[in-house]
């Protein structure tokens, strides 16, 4: 079975971090092995990168840079990271990828698409993953469940940029939908985790049959 690149997406509070962990055992329970990530991040470079895009409140970084610095860190993540064990036959599951930049700096900045899609071009060339779980929830039962507004960079922002973020997870899920899987994070883990069951059972069927 060839490896496959999974990413997980959807605002903080969502619930990315227990869901990642559950996917990772769920793959493992078939015995496939498995290594998570996370962006921006990944590498020692990345993580660098990371603390200055979400804690670097003595920087000033404007939005283009944040875009290019995104890419920076996902370009040494994919050469450093993704594709030395993808091609070593181990699946990777990353907490959130270019669907985040599209998002965040797309929705969110007001950054052109097109200037986001050049890059993502120039950095991943063709690769994209074969599965995006987007785990939906508004925010106020976000909010109810401990997510923050004091956080990082992302989480500090006020509610129309949270908004905007939300609205083009939604967009994506329709128009995407053949590889981008809606999960409604508001109901309880159990279902939850039934909805990435699913996907994931019929993602293994494909590449079964492959």
């Amino acid at each position: 079975m060839r490896a496959q690149f999974i990413t997980i997406e959807g605002q903080d509070g969502a619930g990315k971090s227990t869901n990642m962990a559950f996917i990772k055992s769920f793959l493992e329970s078939r015995n496939i092995p498995v290594y998570t990530t996370r962006e921006p991040g990944g590498t020692k470079l990345g993580e660098q990168l990371r603390e200055i895009l979400l804690y670097g409140t003595d920087v000033n970084c404007d939005d283009m840079t944040e875009l290019l610095l995104m890419f920076a860190s996902r370009s040494q993540h994919l050469n450093e990271v993704i594709y030395p064990r993808l091609k070593a036959g181990t699946w990777v599951v990353c907490d959130r990828f270019t669907d985040a930049t599209y998002a965040y700096q797309g929705a969110g900045r007001g950054v052109c698409f097109d200037h986001i899609e050049v890059l993502e071009n120039l950095v991943q060339k063709q690769f994209r993953p074969i599965l995006t779980f987007v785990l939906d929830i508004p925010l106020d039962v976000a909010r109810s469940r401990g997510a923050s507004d004091h956080g990082d960079r992302f989480e500090k922002q006020l509610d129309p940029f949270k908004l905007r973020v939300r609205e083009y997870y939604l967009s994506l899920c329709h128009e995407q939908s053949d590889r981008v899987k809606y999960i409604d994070a508001s109901l309880d883990i159990e279902q939850v985790q039934a909805q990435i069951t699913q996907q994931l059972e019929m993602l293994l069927e494909i590449v079964d049959a492959q």
